[in-house]
C-alpha cells in the first residue's frame, strides 16, 4: 500500500493524538497517586474516572451543536488548547498549595478538561476519511491510529508509575503540561480539504436561516441519531458495538484482578502480566492489519466477524482455564482479533456515512457507548456477586457471539461494499 494514501495533515493528526492520550495517562496516574495519598480511599480515587466518563458523556451529547458551527480541525485545536491551558492552570495550583489543595477543585477542572476532551475522539475519527487520499488509505489510516492507542496504553501505564515514583506527581503534573502544549502545536498542522471546508461553510450558512432556533438547534442535536437508526448498516454496527461493549467492562482492573486470584490462584503481579500481554496482542493486531491491508481490501464485514469470532471463543477459553502461562497465551492471542474486528468496524463506519454527517453520527455512538459502558461496569459488578467470575468471563463471551448472530442475521445490509462515503455539496 503507497504511503502516499496519507497526508501530512493525517501524520499531525496522528502526533498530535498520541501526544494527548500520553499526557492523559500521565495526569491520571499522578493525580490517582496524589488523591490516594491524601484521602487513603479508594472511592475517592475511583471518582476521578467517574467524574471523565461523565463528562464526556455530556460533551458527545452536545458536540453536534459545535460540530455545525465549526471545522473539525477547529474543534480538535480548541479542545486541546482548552485543555492545556486548563492543565497549566492545574498544575500551578496543585504545585503552590500541595497537600492543601481543593479535591473539589481539583475534580472540577478535571471536569471542564474532559467535557473538552469528550468531541475529540468523534472529531479524529470523522477527520480520518478527510484526511486520505484514497480508499485503501482509510483501513491503514484506523491502523495506525490503533496501534498508537495500543502503545500508549501498554508503555504509558507502566512508565507513568516509575516517573510518579522518581520524581513526585507534582513534577509529573509539569511534564504533563508540556505534552499538553506540544498536542496543541501539533493541532495547527491538520489541514482539511478545501472542498471540506467549503462544503461546511454552506451546510452551516444554510442551518443559520432556520426560523425557529430551538428546532434548528434540536435537528442538529438528534441527526446523528435519526441518521442511525434510518440506515440499516450503522444500526446494525451500533447493536453490535453496544452488544460487544455490554461485555468489553470485564477487561477492567476489578474484574482482571478477581479472575487472576479466583480462576488462576495468582497474586497481583500476575494482573500486570494479563494487562500487559492483551495489550501486547492489541499492538501485534494493529501490526497486523497494516500488513494484511492490501488482502483485506474492502472485505471489512467478513474481517470484522472473523475478529470477533476469534475474539469470544478466546474468552470462552480464557474463562475454562485455570493454567497462567495458558492464560497469557490466550489473552495475548485475543488482542490481534479485537483489533481486527474494531479497526474493520470503525472503517464500516466511516466509509458508510456522508463526510459532513459523519462527525454527528460518531457523536451520536460515542454517547451511547459510554451509556453502556456505565451500564456494563454496574451490572457485570452486580452478576459477578452472583454467578461468580468465572462465569462472567464466559457470559462476556456469550455477548460476542450474540454481536456475531446480529450480525449475520442482518448481512443484507453489508453486501453493497461499495463505499457510501460522498462529499455533500
Amino acid at each position: 500500500m503507497k504511503s502516499s494514501y496519507l497526508t501530512r495533515a493525517f501524520y499531525y493528526l496522528w502526533t498530535t493524538q498520541t501526544a494527548a492520550n500520553a499526557a492523559d495517562v500521565l495526569y491520571i496516574m499522578a493525580l490517582t497517586v496524589m488523591v490516594l495519598d491524601r484521602t487513603n480511599s479508594l472511592v475517592s480515587a475511583a471518582l476521578l474516572p467517574l467524574i471523565r466518563s461523565g463528562a464526556q458523556l455530556l460533551s458527545s451529547l452536545v458536540a453536534p451543536l459545535l460540530i455545525q458551527r465549526f471545522k473539525l480541525s477547529s474543534l480538535l485545536f480548541l479542545s486541546q488548547t482548552g485543555q492545556f491551558l486548563l492543565f497549566i492552570c492545574l498544575a500551578m495550583y496543585i504545585q503552590l498549595n500541595g497537600i492543601e489543595a481543593s479535591l473539589l477543585l481539583v475534580f472540577s477542572l478535571i471536569f471542564v478538561m474532559s467535557f473538552l476532551d469528550g468531541w475529540t475522539t468523534p472529531a479524529r475519527n470523522a477527520l480520518i476519511p478527510r484526511l486520505v487520499t484514497h480508499e485503501q488509505g482509510l483501513l491503514k489510516a484506523n491502523g495506525l491510529m490503533s496501534i498508537s492507542d495500543q502503545v500508549v496504553q501498554f508503555a504509558g501505564w507502566g512508565l507513568s508509575g516509575v516517573i510518579v515514583a522518581l520524581i513526585g506527581s507534582s513534577s509529573t503534573l509539569l511534564v504533563t503540561a508540556v505534552i499538553y502544549g506540544l498536542a496543541a502545536v501539533f493541532t495547527l498542522g491538520v489541514k482539511e480539504q478545501a472542498h471540506t471546508e467549503m462544503s461546511e461553510r454552506h451546510l452551516n450558512a444554510s442551518s443559520d436561516i432556520t426560523p425557529d432556533l430551538a428546532i434548528n438547534r434540536w435537528h442538529t442535536l438528534t441527526e446523528g441519531w435519526k441518521m442511525i437508526w434510518k440506515t440499516p448498516r450503522l444500526r446494525v454496527l451500533t447493536f453490535m458495538d453496544m452488544i460487544d461493549m455490554l461485555g468489553g467492562s470485564i477487561w477492567v482492573g476489578a474484574f482482571t484482578l478477581a479472575f487472576v486470584q479466583v480462576a488462576l490462584g495468582q497474586g497481583e503481579e500476575w494482573w500486570g502480566f494479563i494487562n500487559a500481554a492483551y495489550f501486547a496482542g492489541t499492538i501485534g493486531g494493529g501490526l497486523l492489519v497494516l500488513a494484511l491491508a492490501r488482502i483485506i481490501g474492502q472485505r471489512y464485514f467478513t474481517v470484522m466477524m472473523i475478529g470477533m469470532a476469534g475474539y469470544g471463543i478466546l474468552t470462552a477459553v480464557y474463562a475454562l482455564n485455570s493454567q497462567p502461562f495458558v492464560a497469557l497465551i490466550l489473552v495475548m492471542l485475543m488482542g490481534p482479533f479485537a483489533e481486527l474486528a474494531m479497526i474493520n468496524r470503525r472503517t464500516l463506519i466511516q466509509s458508510s456515512v456522508a463526510d459532513l454527517m459523519l462527525p454527528k453520527v460518531l457523536s451520536a455512538q460515542a454517547s451511547m457507548m459510554h451509556l453502556v459502558f456505565c451500564i456494563s461496569l454496574l451490572g457485570m459488578a452486580w452478576l459477578a456477586e452472583y454467578i461468580g467470575i468465572v462465569n462472567l468471563y464466559l457470559f462476556a463471551a456469550v455477548l460476542t457471539i450474540l454481536a456475531i448472530v446480529a450480525g449475520l442475521l442482518n448481512y443484507r445490509a453489508f453486501q453493497d461494499q461499495k463505499v457510501h462515503r460522498q462529499m455533500m455539496n
